[in-house]
């Protein structure tokens, strides 16, 4: 018999744009800045030309690190035996912490008037949660996060 699962989250980072979105975007820069070329050309200014390129190589790799960190994973599970979390980074390296549930608690830190911090404690070790998530995203996930684990804890004492 397959033991209950009682919490299995995936965050992963929002995408606001989408690798076509994004090639659309760096089209019409280019665009934009061929047609400024031309102009700067037609008034003879073309120590200005360069700065044209600079920027586009600037958007492209903000692009391409926008691109690269989503592909970063998080997934919470919460049995009655352990809370088991793994990440992916962007280069598909894995690492994974596990903590017997029943003693395993969260955390919910607020540094700052619009910082939230979500964290799994046991003893004197930590681990920061969901940092995909926006504040409010992160104290539900921590609400989630202390009902799985208390249901958890339920199922292996009764």
């Amino acid at each position: 018999m397959a033991k209950p699962i009682y919490m299995d989250r995936v965050i992963a980072p929002h995408r606001s744009l989408s690798p076509q979105g994004a090639a659309v975007l760096l089209a019409v820069v280019m665009a934009f800045n061929v047609l400024v070329a031309i102009f700067l050309i037609v008034i003879r200014a073309p120590p200005v030309l360069p700065f044209l390129g600079l920027d586009v190589l600037a958007l492209w790799i903000a692009l391409r690190a926008s691109a690269r960190a989503a592909r970063r994973v998080e997934r919470i599970q919460v049995t009655a035996e352990a809370v088991t979390v793994s990440r992916e980074d962007e280069k598909g390296a894995r690492t994974v912490w596990t903590s017997p549930t029943a003693f395993t608690r969260v955390g919910v830190e607020q540094p700052g008037e619009h910082e939230v911090r979500v964290r799994l404690m046991i003893h004197r070790k930590r681990l920061t949660l969901a940092r995909a998530l926006g504040p409010d995203q992160r104290v539900e996930l921590a609400d989630a996060l202390k009902d799985a684990i208390r249901a958890a804890r339920n199922e292996r004492w009764s």
